[in-house]
């Protein structure tokens, strides 16, 4: 298999930010193998009439398959089982939990591949937001700017870097009050990835793949292990959990409420945050539809397969109350009771290095949503954050995620800054994925979006209709919809005893914390388009 990103020449390049007012090109059969998905023209602010040299189109179905798995495998399934554990209650509501995660991603897959090849452009949900809700002008645009450009969607990752590249030390290093060496590291960390995307394209991915390629090996061992553990192969003076010797065993203690489930749900979805990733870079992708309908399944059902068995292999190793004791350390803790304690920091090297792809791909994503909202004129100094300076990066788009996570990297609490990023990052999604799709279904039967016919704008009786109610459309919109429906609401209602997802803060901050952003960006469009 080759780690290099697949290179087209450039003029084969039509790069095209999605505007309102412009109709998409549909992939046809007949286009399928050409590349050729068309062009399309933005004039609205001079931002957006920046001329820049295009992008290649360098990524191909195996780059694409690393920029999703590194975003899909990142940090979950090393660190969310002991939340998952403690808040479900039971192994088997743990495990169902984690399928249930499957379906609703395998259905958010369907939703992201039926949008991105009718609207094969970098930018993502700015693109469909803008399909759907062409007016009031500019204030979609607005709201989607404000939740992608705020949320610091690599400070997990980071965050989760430096945890665990510091516990695979042999020594620790003092902590402080404001400058702990975790958030240091997590620092330095998200600066070299901005550099490193934003200056040498073609080394960023090469290094996504080849972190791809590693957290594959790691999730074999990980797998191996528990087989290991299933064959009886424990530590002198571990016992056997007996996770999986009797029904009681299995489903004792299992929890049930809307809360329960939320914050459950919360952390397995997050663990399948990536299936998306490709859609952000469309316009960099060698036939783009082609690509994306291949590498966004293999890349989900390879990590499921992967996701569930390495929850068996931690249940049969470890007991339910020191996985919901772990923290954030229980794939070390299967380390530990299988193969030794020396062999835990090892492990906890290689989920650093894990949580690295992920900052990577999501770094990778973030820089060209934020470079496409520039070019549309929808960011304070547009033109800053339109740059493809200097080597046809956005280096710019880049060092404004950078400075957004690095805030909140140093100003949330510590105790409570894992779990507070997870959900306030995961919320506003919620409601974006809830919208847009919901919005299939309006264009499906009430709408239609029209193939543009090739010899201009007119529409054509003849042509196929890009969104068509089929079942896989309908049953995909309603899983994927309603499962993120749920996830708007939940964290608005107070939680049981003992559910309480912060240890600091109160329960509705991430939920009112992401609607604050939409009002952020409301206020934005108040200022900048409507006093023009």
């Amino acid at each position: 298999m080759s780690l290099s990103p697949e290179t087209l020449p450039e003029d084969s390049n039509h790069h095209a930010l999605h505007h309102s007012e412009i109709e998409p090109l549909i992939s046809t059969p007949g286009d399928q193998g050409t590349g050729n998905y068309g062009t399309a023209t933005t004039v609205v602010t001079d931002a957006a009439a920046l001329k820049h040299e295009q992008p290649k189109r360098q990524i191909g179905v195996v780059s694409a398959v690393f920029i999703i798995f590194n975003r899909l495998i990142g940090t979950g399934i090393f660190a969310n089982q002991s939340t998952v554990l403690a808040f479900s209650g039971s192994v088997g509501l743990s495990l169902v939990m984690w399928l249930v995660g499957a379906i609703i991603a395998a259905a958010g897959t369907e939703v992201y591949i039926i949008w991105g090849t009718a609207l094969p452009f970098n930018g993502g949900e700015k693109n469909y937001l803008e399909r759907l809700f062409p007016k009031p002008k500019g204030l979609i645009t607005s709201l989607y700017a404000a939740n992608a450009v705020l949320l610091a969607a690599s400070a997990n990752g980071c965050l989760v870097f430096a945890e665990y590249g510091l516990a695979s030390l042999p020594f620790s290093l003092p902590a402080t009050t404001t400058l702990s060496p975790i958030k240091l590291i997590a620092f330095v960390c998200l600066a070299g990835v901005v550099l490193l995307h934003g200056l040498h394209v073609s080394a960023g991915l090469r290094l996504q793949n080849f972190l791809g390629v590693l957290k594959l090996g790691i999730l074999f061992i990980l797998v191996a292990t528990g087989i290991a553990a299933i064959s009886g192969h424990l530590q002198e003076g571990i016992q056997r959990p007996r996770n999986f010797d009797s029904w009681d065993a299995i489903w004792g203690g299992s929890r049930t409420g809307g809360s329960v489930l939320c914050i459950c749900l919360y952390n397995v979805l997050w663990s399948y945050v990536g299936f998306s990733n490709a859609n952000y870079a469309l316009s960099e992708m060698d036939n783009p539809a082609r690509t994306l309908r291949i590498a966004a399944p293999l890349a989900l059902v390879t990590v499921t397969i992967f996701y569930l068995l390495c929850n068996i292999a931690y249940f049969s190793a470890v007991s339910k109350e020191d996985i919901t004791g772990s923290g954030r350390l229980v794939a070390a803790l299967l380390f530990r009771n299988v193969w030794g304690e020396s062999t835990e920091k090892i492990l906890n090297a290689f989920v650093a290095l894990s949580a690295l792809g992920n900052v990577l791909s999501v770094s990778f994503a973030q820089g060209r949503v934020n470079q496409a909202l520039g070019e549309e004129g929808v960011l304070p100094f547009s033109k800053v954050w339109a740059s493809n300076w200097p080597a046809k990066a956005p280096l710019a788009g880049l060092i404004l995620h950078w400075l957004i996570c690095i805030l909140v990297i140093f100003a949330v609490p510590p105790g409570d800054a894992y779990n507070f990023v997870l959900n306030f990052t995961s919320y506003p999604m919620a409601l974006v994925n809830g919208v847009i799709s919901f919005g299939l279904l309006y264009l499906a039967f009430y709408k239609g979006l029209s193939v543009n016919s090739s010899d201009g704008n007119q529409e054509n009786p003849r042509e196929k209709t890009a969104f068509v109610p089929s079942f896989s459309l309908i049953a995909s919109v309603l899983v994927f919809g309603g499962a993120n429906i749920f996830l708007s609401v939940v964290p608005l209602l107070k939680p049981p005893p003992g559910a309480e997802p912060y240890e600091e803060l109160p329960y509705w901050t991430h939920a009112v914390g992401g609607l604050s952003i939409f009002f952020i960006g409301w206020l934005w469009w108040l200022w900048h388009y409507r006093r023009s």
